[in-house]
C-alpha cells in the first residue's frame, strides 16, 4: 500500500468508551429532548460520528455513515431499522428505473402489435392466391360458372380489404419507427441496464465524477473495483448461455453483498463496477475478499457437471489527481493482472496506488 495514501479513521473501529462530541454542546433552535426510540437514538449517535470524524452532515454523508455503523449493531436492531425502511418512498433514480421499464414494455408491446398486424396482412395475401388458384382450377369446368362468379366477387372484396390493410400496415410502420427513435433517444439518457438489472456505464461515469468531487471538496477516501468472470472459467465454457447465466449470478450476488450507498454499475462486456464510498484501500481489500468468498460458495451447475464460480477483481483510489477514465483504467489493469498471472488472491491493487 503506498505511503503516501491518507489514512482516515475506521468507523468500525471507534473506541466505545472514546469521547465523542455531546448532543448538549450543539447549538439547536428546537433543543432536542432526550431519544424516545432505537431508531432515535441510532440516528443521534449517526450524526455524533460524523461531527467526530470532522465530516458535513450532509443527507449524503449521513446515509454512508448510517448503513456503515448499521453493519456493526445487533440483528435485532438491524431487522427493526431495516423494516421500517422498506416502508419510505423510492429515490428519483429507483423511480427513474422503473419508467425506463416501462418504457421498453410500452414499446415491445407496440413492436408485438406491428408484427400481429404484418402477420394478419400477409395471411390476406395469402388468401387471394388461393382464391385465385381455385378459379383457375373451375375455369375449366362448364357447370362451375356460378361458384365462378361467387369467387370473383370474393376476389375483389378480399383485394379491397387487402389494400386497406396494406395502407395501414404502412402507416403502423410509419408510427413504430417514430416511437423506436423516441426509445433511442431516451436509451441514450438511461441509467438502467436491462440485461443484469443495475445501473449502467453511463450512470457510473456520472457518479464517479460526482464522488471525485466530493473528495476534493470534504477530503475523505473512496475507492472504486472492478470485477468480472474468471477467464479461466470463460475458456473451460463454451455454451455462451451458461456464460452469460454465470454472469448475472455475478451481478446479484454484487447487488447482494453491497451496502445501499455503493453504486453497483454494468461497465461493459460483463465487467461489473463498484463505488466504495468514503472506504479506503485497506478496507476495499477487505471487501474485495469477503466477495471473491461469497462467489466461490456459489456453485452453478451445468449439466452433471458442477462449476465453481470464480472472479477477479481490481482496485484502485478515486483520487482528485487523475481523470475517471484514468481510475478506470487503473482498476482494469490490475484485474487483468490477476486474470494473467497466478496469483494468490483473486483481487489486485493498482500500481500507482502501491507505489511509495
Amino acid at each position: 500500500m503506498a505511503g503516501n495514501l491518507r489514512k482516515r479513521r475506521d468507523i468500525s473501529a471507534l473506541d466505545k468508551h472514546e469521547e465523542v462530541p455531546s448532543f448538549g454542546d450543539i447549538d439547536s433552535p428546537s433543543n432536542l429532548s432526550e431519544p424516545t426510540s432505537d431508531l432515535e437514538m441510532y440516528s443521534k449517535e449517526v450524526l455524533s460520528q460524523l461531527i467526530h470524524d470532522n465530516l458535513p452532515p450532509t443527507p449524503n454523508n449521513f446515509t454512508l455513515y448510517f448503513d456503515r455503523l448499521l453493519e456493526e449493531k445487533s440483528d435485532t436492531l438491524r431487522k427493526q431499522i431495516n423494516s421500517i425502511l422498506e416502508f419510505e418512498d423510492t429515490n428519483d433514480d429507483e423511480k427513474s428505473i422503473e419508467l425506463e421499464k416501462s418504457l421498453k414494455q410500452g414499446f415491445s408491446s407496440v413492436k408485438s402489435i406491428l408484427q400481429v398486424t404484418s402477420n394478419l396482412y400477409k395471411n390476406m395475401a395469402l388468401m387471394e392466391k388461393i382464391l385465385d388458384k381455385r378459379r383457375k382450377e373451375l375455369g375449366n369446368d362448364p357447370t362451375a360458372q356460378a361458384v365462378l362468379s361467387t369467387i370473383s366477387t370474393l376476389d375483389q372484396d378480399v383485394g379491397k380489404l387487402n389494400n386497406i390493410l396494406k395502407k395501414q400496415v404502412t402507416h403502423m410502420k410509419e408510427l413504430y419507427q417514430d416511437a423506436a427513435a423516441i426509445v433511442k433517444n431516451v436509451e441514450n439518457e438511461t441509467i438502467y441496464d436491462n440485461q443484469f438489472g443495475i445501473y449502467n456505464k453511463r450512470y457510473l461515469l456520472n457518479k464517479l465524477e460526482q464522488e471525485k468531487n466530493l473528495i476534493d471538496e470534504f477530503k475523505h477516501t473512496s475507492t472504486l473495483i472492478t470485477i468480472e468472470l474468471s477467464k479461466d472459467i470463460e475458456e473451460s465454457i463454451t455454451n455462451q448461455k451458461a456464460l452469460l447465466l454465470m454472469t448475472r449470478t455475478i451481478a446479484r450476488l454484487l447487488m447482494k453483498t453491497s451496502r445501499r450507498s455503493d453504486v453497483v454499475a454494468h461497465y461493459g462486456e460483463g465487467v461489473f463496477a463498484m463505488i466504495l464510498k468514503h472506504t479506503d484501500i485497506k478496507n476495499a481489500m477487505r471487501a474485495s475478499e469477503r466477495l471473491c468468498d461469497l462467489v466461490s460458495s456459489s456453485n452453478f451447475f451445468l449439466a452433471e457437471k458442477e462449476i465453481q464460480l470464480k472472479i477477479a477483481i481490481g482496485i484502485a483510489n478515486i483520487s482528485t489527481q487523475r481523470a475517471v477514465e484514468e481510475t478506470l483504467v487503473c482498476t482494469l489493469n490490475a484485474m487483468e493482472q490477476v486474470q494473467n498471472e497466478d496469483n494468490a488472491d483473486d483481487f489486485c491493487v493498482c500500481n500507482k496506488d502501491t507505489e511509495g
